[in-house]
């Protein structure tokens, strides 16, 4: 990722600690990092200033992740529509990974095996992928 060049993240966790964590982490890797603690916020964030990548939790109040993931993939506007999306979550079963999946995620991460210097890696790493 060029230096001059700063991605645009926003994160969506309700958890006001992990999102401190993972926020921090984001920013000294050089991120703009914008925080949502619900879902609703996240799609209003989303919708008025598109970030570059999504890093999103499933179990939030007002709107779940699975509904943001919907919305933005029913987004009209391909782009908008195709902007990567990590979900980072306690949730772990098959059910809930193949439901993500389902809804094109381009990554799923169980919070308790990740590292905060592991995420920001998975991010850059979707990043590369998708030439965003």
């Amino acid at each position: 990722m060029p230096a001059n060049i700063q991605k645009k993240i926003i994160v969506a966790e309700d958890d006001p600690s992990m999102a401190e964590i993972v926020s921090h982490k984001l920013s000294i890797n050089g991120f703009a990092v914008r925080h949502a603690e619900d879902g609703v916020k996240a799609m209003e964030m989303f919708e008025q200033e598109p970030p570059d990548i999504l890093l999103l939790d499933l179990m939030m109040p007002e709107m779940d992740g699975f509904q943001v993931l919907q919305k933005i993939r029913e987004n009209p506007d391909k782009k908008l529509a195709n902007t990567p999306v990590i979900v980072l979550s306690n949730l772990w079963s098959n059910q809930d990974i193949l439901k993500a999946r389902g809804l094109r995620a381009n990554d799923y991460l169980v919070k308790a095996y990740f590292t905060p210097d592991e995420i920001a890696n998975k991010i850059k790493e979707v990043l590369n992928k998708t030439k965003v």
